[in-house]
């Protein structure tokens, strides 16, 4: 697929879900909330609950570029631990070795991230990781390995270059931007997660199959 028809697919996808999937989605949103399509403008009957949980669970999965079986098997581990089970899943998608490159300022997308991860340019507390899927514990160091640091994409992300497009990084993180280091402090709690979804229902969705 093109770099256009990707663009068009998560333009039209972020529109379909409501929620902006990249930077370029999120202007389009601006300009056009209702969804993709010639019907898209036409105000809908009532979803059934199962549509809203398949909606909140489609929503998830793209927030973090993930594959259905990827969620499944974080659902599951989440609802093995204690604690609530939505509580969890946020944790462990968002402990996600590409979701705290993205959340760090190191890309501008998850895509980035996870193409900065798979080309190996990321290192946690000192060894090479090109795994997106790794999970991160607290106390450990996310950082650019130095022969990388001197690639255009890291010098934009070290002068605050994706500024604009993330959200502010959460507590759960301390960055060193400029040396494009990032430290995970504990886990993240759901509310300071910058995640559009309503979990429970994904919890719902995936209960009741």
């Amino acid at each position: 697929m093109s770099t256009k028809s990707r663009t068009r697919s998560k333009a039209r996808l972020s529109r379909s879900l409501g929620i902006p999937l990249t930077p370029k989605a999120a202007r389009i949103l601006e300009k056009r909330a209702y969804g993709p399509g010639e019907h898209g403008r036409t105000k809908r009957k009532a979803d059934s609950d199962y549509a809203v949980r398949l909606r909140e669970k489609q929503r998830l999965r793209a927030q973090y570029g993930i594959r259905e079986k990827q969620l499944r098997i974080a659902f599951n581990e989440a609802r093995r631990v204690d604690g609530l089970t939505g509580e969890n899943l946020v944790e462990i998608l968002e402990t996600r070795l590409d979701a705290l490159v993205l959340r760090a300022g190191f890309a501008r997308t998850t895509a980035q991230a996870r193409q900065l991860v798979v080309h190996r340019h990321i290192l946690v507390d000192g060894q090479l990781v090109d795994r997106p899927s790794f999970r991160v514990k607290p106390g450990q160091t996310i950082h650019v390995k130095e022969k990388s640091e001197a690639l255009e994409p890291f010098q934009v992300a070290a002068a605050g270059g994706h500024a604009d497009v993330l959200p502010p990084v959460p507590g759960y993180l301390e960055v060193q931007l400029d040396k494009l280091q990032a430290r995970l402090v504990r886990a993240p709690k759901r509310a300071e997660v910058p995640v559009t979804c309503e979990v429970q229902l994904v919890v719902e969705y995936y209960a009741a199959r």
